[in-house]
């Protein structure tokens, strides 16, 4: 797949990592074009995988099958709403979590998510998918914590977007849990606010930890 990631951050890196490991194409652009292209050249001396790697402008979301939104809740919001015109038919991820600075609330209104607000700005043209909020960057590089490969939770109400998703989530080698409707994104989003909680109190995981199901 062609796989656009918006945002040159740790995230994006993280993302990027696993796609290429998937040997998917994967094109990195973000508001400081010079960031982009120093991830890419990070990216390609790591040689993960055979996927191919490069930077370009906005437009190469016009191209992707799959759009990653690897930014903030704010920053996917507003860019949502400003390519949602030219994502119809296309996977849009959002990754987000709309937390605090303290971490301590989330920021969106009860009975919502930051997923479902980001639907709504891009659009009902536009296929909607949350994954990869419940993982961190520093364990998704390498794809598992303890030997154990990271479980990735994916919600949407488009199920093909779903499967989608889910294919390149397996292609990376992480393991993906479909747990359904884009609503399901308020318990992904809740959860992931005291997993992150959980690591900067006092004895906590240092961002080393995951969420995992495990069943018989």
């Amino acid at each position: 797949m062609k796989i656009t990631i918006i945002g040159a951050g740790n995230m994006a890196r993280s993302i990027a990592t696993r796609a290429l490991a998937g040997g998917h194409t994967v094109t990195i652009t973000a508001k400081d074009p010079g960031k982009a292209v120093r991830l890419v050249d990070e990216l390609r001396e790591q040689a993960h995988g055979a996927g191919q790697v490069g930077a370009a402008d906005e437009s190469a979301v016009d191209q992707a099958d799959i759009v990653v939104l690897a930014v903030p809740f704010d920053a996917a919001r507003q860019l949502a709403a400003s390519y949602g015109p030219r994502l119809g038919g296309k996977v849009l991820i959002d990754i987000s979590n709309p937390v605090d600075a303290s971490l301590d609330a989330l920021v969106v209104p009860h009975g919502t998510s930051a997923a479902e607000q980001i639907a709504e700005a891009a659009g009902p043209q536009v296929r909607v998918v949350k994954a990869f909020n419940t993982t961190f960057a520093t364990t998704l590089v390498s794809g598992q914590v303890g030997g154990t490969p990271l479980d990735v939770f994916v919600a949407g109400d488009d199920q093909a977007a779903r499967k989608e998703v889910a294919d390149l989530v397996t292609s990376g080698g992480l393991n993906p849990v479909d747990v359904g409707a884009l609503k399901h994104a308020r318990q992904l989003e809740g959860f992931q606010l005291l997993h992150m909680a959980l690591q900067i109190r006092e004895g906590g995981h240092g961002w080393a930890s995951t969420i995992k199901i495990v069943a018989p």
